[in-house]
C-alpha cells in the first residue's frame, strides 16, 4: 500500500452544501445541561433580564448575541477549565458540540473574544447575580439547597497585575525610583541593582498597602498567597451549603482584608440569595429559610466581636477557637457568654462532625471553580470585573451539582474513562455470579478476557469478537 501524501497547495470551494459540512452528535454532558436550562426556562429568563441594556430596534448594527449564548460561554470557561475569554472563544469556534450547546447553526460564526468583553461591560453586575440566584432555584427545586446550616471560608486570586508596576500613592512615583532615592540619601551616588536588593533586603513593611498601589489594577492588594509567595491578588469567600455542598454565596474582597472584617459581607449575600431562591414557588417547599440559622468556619474567623455579633443575629456559631492561653474576662461578660457558647458546641460531637464537613465542602469548592475550573489568576481587573466572571463560573459549579444528582457526573471530563469503568465493573459482577451460581471456569475467562481487552485496547485496534 502506497503511502498517502498531503496536497501542499489546494484550491478552496467556492460553494459548499450544508448536507456536506462536516457534523458531529452533540455532547451529551451539554446536551443534559441545555435540557436542563430549556425546562427552567432560562433563554427567556435571560432575555428579559437584559432587556433595558439593548436598543428595541435591532436593525442598527449587526444582531447581537443572545444573552443566552454569552452566559453559556461563560459557562463552558468553568466547565472546561479556561481562564480567558479569548481562550473561551477559541475553544467554542473549533468545537462542533460546544456550537450545538450554544445553539449555533453551521454557517454561523461563533462569538469573538473582543464581543464577550463588550457585553461584559455593558451589563450590571446585578444581572450577573439574578443569573446566579435562577440556577440557585434551580436546585432548590431539586432539594440541593436548604440553607439551615452554611460553611463560610475564603481563598486568594491572584490579579492580572505586577509587582514591579506599583507606584505610590502620594507622589505616583516607582518603586526603582523610590529605592534610588533612599540608596541616595544612605550616601550611596550611583546604587547598583545589588545594592538596591541590598537596601531592599533590610526594610520593614516595604509591601504596605496604604502607601503602594498597582496602577492598572488599584482593587489588587500586596498580599502572601497559601505557597508563601508575595503577590498582587484579590480575595474570594464563599459561603456553602453545609448539607448539600452548593455555594450559596460568594463575594470578592480586598486581599488585605481580615476574615473577621469580611465575613457579614457574605453571610448576607447568602441570605439575599436565599431569599431570591425561595420566592421561586417550586423552589420554596426545600429551602429551610431565608434567614442562616448557623455558621461554620475555622480559627480565622474567631473574635470576640465576631461572636458577639453572631449571636445578636440570632445565628449559633460553630467556629474553631485558636489557643490565646488564659483569657481575662474582666469588664467581657457579653463577649466571654458569646466565647464560651461557641466553645461548648463545638466541642460537642456535632460540632466536630460540621467542622471536618467545613473543611471538606468548602475546599472542595474552591478547588473545582479556582483549580480546575481555571480562575486562580484572573484575567480580567477590578472587583466588579473579575465578580461578574466569578458569579458565571460559581453557577456553573451548582450546575455541576444538579448534573451529579441527575446523571452521575458534574463536568464533561467526568465521562473519560466511563467505559473502562463500565468494563471493570461488570467483570466483578461476573466474579459474583460465578461465586453465587457456580459458573465454569472457563467460561468465566473467557468473558473476563472479552471485558480486560475492550477496556484496555489501544485506539483503533478491533475489539474481541467471538466466533
Amino acid at each position: 500500500m502506497s503511502m498517502g501524501k498531503r496536497k501542499r497547495e489546494q484550491q478552496g470551494m467556492m460553494f459548499v452544501a450544508a448536507a456536506h459540512l462536516a457534523q458531529t452528535c452533540g455532547h451529551p454532558f451539554y446536551e443534559q445541561v441545555n435540557r436542563i436550562l430549556a425546562q427552567a426556562g432560562f433563554d427567556d429568563f435571560a432575555e428579559q433580564l437584559c432587556q433595558s441594556f439593548y436598543q428595541e430596534d435591532g436593525s442598527a448594527g449587526r444582531p447581537s448575541v443572545p444573552p443566552g449564548v454569552y452566559f453559556r460561554m461563560l459557562l463552558v470557561g468553568y466547565f472546561e477549565g479556561i481562564d480567558s475569554e479569548r481562550g473561551i472563544a477559541w475553544r467554542v469556534a473549533d468545537s462542533f458540540s460546544l456550537r450545538s450547546f450554544l445553539g449555533l447553526e453551521l454557517t454561523e460564526r461563533s462569538p469573538e473574544h473582543s464581543t464577550l468583553s463588550r457585553i461584559r461591560q455593558r451589563l450590571d453586575a446585578s444581572i450577573y447575580e439574578r443569573v446566579f440566584q435562577f440556577v440557585l432555584a434551580a436546585l432548590g427545586q431539586a432539594g440541593l439547597v436548604k440553607g439551615k446550616t452554611i460553611g463560610i471560608d475564603a481563598t486568594t486570586l491572584e490579579a492580572n497585575a505586577a509587582l514591579r508596576s506599583i507606584v505610590r500613592r502620594d507622589t505616583g512615583e516607582g518603586y526603582q525610583d523610590y529605592l534610588k532615592q533612599l540608596a541616595q540619601a544612605a550616601g550611596i551616588e550611583n546604587p547598583t541593582r545589588e545594592d538596591l536588593a541590598k537596601l531592599d533586603k533590610k526594610r520593614k513593611n516595604k509591601g504596605n498597602n496604604d502607601d503602594w498601589q498597582n496602577p492598572h489594577d488599584p482593587d489588587a492588594k500586596i498580599t502572601k498567597m497559601k505557597d508563601g509567595s508575595t503577590h498582587l491578588a484579590h480575595k474570594a469567600e464563599h459561603a456553602v451549603d453545609m448539607e448539600t455542598g452548593a455555594i450559596v454565596g460568594v463575594t470578592l474582597q480586598p486581599a488585605d482584608e481580615g476574615d473577621t472584617t469580611t465575613w457579614l459581607e457574605t453571610t448576607e449575600t447568602a441570605c439575599v440569595n436565599l431569599h431570591a431562591a425561595k420566592e421561586d414557588a417550586k423552589a420554596s417547599a426545600n429551602i429551610h429559610s431565608t434567614v442562616v440559622d448557623e455558621v461554620v468556619a475555622d480559627k480565622g474567623y474567631h473574635s470576640n466581636q465576631v461572636m458577639m455579633d453572631l449571636k445578636e443575629m440570632g445565628i449559633r456559631s460553630y467556629t474553631s477557637e485558636p489557643d490565646r492561653g488564659r483569657r481575662n474576662w474582666k469588664d467581657k461578660e457579653d463577649a466571654r457568654h458569646a466565647v464560651y457558647a461557641n466553645r461548648r458546641r463545638i466541642k460537642g460531637d456535632r460540632g466536630k462532625r460540621l467542622l471536618r464537613q467545613r473543611g471538606e465542602l468548602v475546599e472542595r469548592s474552591f478547588a473545582h471553580v479556582y483549580e480546575t475550573g481555571g480562575m486562580r489568576r484572573t484575567h480580567l481587573r477590578g472587583h466588579e470585573n473579575i465578580l461578574k466572571r466569578l458569579l458565571i463560573h460559581v453557577a456553573g459549579f451548582n450546575l455541576g451539582l444538579l448534573m451529579r444528582r441527575l446523571c452521575g457526573v458534574g463536568t464533561p471530563r467526568s465521562l473519560q474513562g466511563g467505559g473502562a469503568a463500565l468494563a471493570r465493573v461488570l467483570l466483578r459482577l461476573w466474579h459474583v455470579i460465578r461465586r453465587v451460581m457456580g459458573m465454569p471456569t472457563a467460561i468465566m475467562a473467557l468473558c473476563a478476557a472479552i471485558l480486560t481487552t475492550k477496556s484496555h485496547r489501544e485506539p483503533g485496534e478491533p475489539a474481541m469478537t467471538l466466533a
